[in-house]
């Protein structure tokens, strides 16, 4: 219990103290117009306020990641918690800052907009299919985790059939309507529901004095899995996904001016690493061990392990509520993963989404192919999610350390942490048996150490020579008409 409460308490801390720093060494200007309102457009480009801004970024970042990536995650044990707050704190939180500042300071450019400027237009192509690959499967995933989760709640009174058709119009809706008339009036709500089961959780874990363990290192997986790499592709969300480059930038359009931003991208990215440590702690304490905990989620999957502690700790009322607050996590991600998805496409091909027809050509394929997943297995889909996701963060870490390389600030808070997951992504897709080579770990150790230096040097080698260009990192604001009231 003293470890999940301290680490409860670094995570907040670390907000106060690492995020001003980080917010420092980027260096902020409250008085620059945002992108909300230089390229206001009433649909993607709208100023909304911080309240509504953070919890909007809280519940698109999300997904079942905080919640079901912790929940197999604590098979490993207590080391579990370590990754969560460090990541959280030193990688996650600036990853999602920086993405979401550095966005805003680009009249809200996604990732491959982002990667094509600060590392090369080949990375624009490369990043865009990886970054499409994502939301795709991010969102069909999550169609089908709340549906799910749904139809376990409802006892299957509701075919699952239909709950994922629900689920899919809605989607649409989301995808294509602005950004104020759905998303920014209904996530407030999803957002309450969020918290406050997740608080409810986490006060009965205290209350009833559950045997949360305490630090050790030791990996206590029942299958003896290895901590590193795959501890980092388990539990991503909650420490560091590349998913939410894909999302700051949905709300860097909307961010009325950049003091908010660590409230925002960093606060909220806390606020998720404190989600992901309460769910961890839950299913560590409540099954008898690892165990137990191994049975349940082979018995009914990270679903099951979700309703037995809801249940277990809130009762009926309390618990049905609970599951309700994990069930907005997937599809409050979901439509954003659509939204996204539409958005760099649009970028991509310089296509304007100010009629409604034109972001109708660009979503419907997009449905078409993630109803067409949705006959895949969702452990083969999660799969290739969680690398794809990996390498994701990398890239856009990479791109925090460039810009920052660039204007003379201390790049190592990026840096640092993309070196740590380029060689994590190497190492697993040179071991994982599945997708990748299928490699000895002391094999995959080296081959992931010789190729991270390789892209460490060319990183270096390309950010000194850009350091000597004309190289314009911020768009000038003063050349376009800004159409603000405040």
């Amino acid at each position: 219990m003293i470890t999940f409460l301290v680490c409860i308490v670094l995570l907040i801390v670390g907000y106060f103290t690492y995020g001003k720093f980080v917010e420092k060494v980027f260096g902020e200007k409250e008085e620059r117009p945002t992108p909300a309102y230089v390229n206001a457009d009433g649909v993607d480009y709208v100023p909304m306020s911080t309240p509504k801004n953070s919890l909007i970024q809280l519940l698109n970042i999300a997904g079942t990641g905080p919640v079901f990536g912790p929940i197999a995650g604590a098979l490993y044990g207590p080391v579990a918690f370590v990754w969560i707050v460090v990541g959280c704190i030193f990688a996650g939180a600036v990853h999602d800052y920086l993405t979401g500042m550095i966005s805003i300071r680009n009249k809200g450019a996604h990732l491959p907009e982002l990667a094509a400027k600060f590392l090369g237009k080949v990375m624009k192509h490369v990043v865009n299919v990886f970054a499409l690959l994502l939301l795709l499967l991010v969102g069909t995933v999550f169609v089908s985790s709340p549906a799910m989760l749904i139809h376990t709640l409802i006892d299957g009174k509701i075919a699952l059939g239909i709950i994922v058709a629900v689920i899919f119009i809605y989607y649409i809706l989301a995808t294509l309507l602005p950004i104020d008339k759905i998303i920014g009036r209904l996530y407030p709500f999803f957002g309450a529901l969020l918290i406050i089961s997740a608080i409810g959780i986490g006060i009965m874990l205290v209350v009833t004095g559950a045997p949360i363990p305490e630090l050790t290192l030791q990996n206590m997986h029942p299958g003896a899995l290895p901590v590193f790499p795959l501890l980092f592709f388990t539990i991503t969300c909650g420490a560091l996904s590349g998913f939410h480059a894909t999302q700051t930038p949905i709300i860097s359009r909307t961010t009325q001016n950049e003091k908010q931003g660590r409230k925002i991208f960093y606060g909220m990215m806390i606020a998720e690493g404190i989600i992901a440590m309460i769910w961890a702690a839950a299913s560590m304490s409540l099954f008898n061990g690892y165990g137990g905990l191994n049975e349940m989620m082979a018995a009914g999957g990270p679903a099951l392990v979700v309703n037995e502690i809801s249940l277990t700790l809130l009762g009926a009322v309390g618990g049905t509520l609970a599951v309700l607050g994990v069930v907005v996590l997937p599809i409050t991600s979901g439509d954003t993963a659509f939204r996204a998805a539409r958005m760099i496409i649009a970028d991509y091909f310089k296509f304007p989404q100010m009629k409604i027809l034109s972001r109708i050509w660009i979503a419907l394929p997009l449905f078409a192919l993630s109803f067409a997943l949705t006959k895949i297995d969702f452990n083969i889909l999660w799969r290739y999610f969680s690398w794809a996701n990996g390498v994701t963060a990398a890239i856009a870490l990479w791109v925090g350390a460039m810009y920052l390389f660039l204007k003379h600030k201390n790049h190592w808070i990026s840096t640092i942490p993309a070196i740590f997951m380029t060689s994590m992504c190497f190492v697993y897709i040179v071991y994982e048996p599945n997708m990748g080579f299928g490699q000895s770990l002391t094999t995959s150790y080296i081959v992931g150490a010789v190729l991270t230096l390789i892209v460490t040097t060319i990183f270096f080698v390309a950010a000194f020579k850009k350091r000597g260009t004309e190289f314009e990192l911020d768009i000038d604001v003063s050349k376009y008409t800004v159409k603000q009231n405040s």
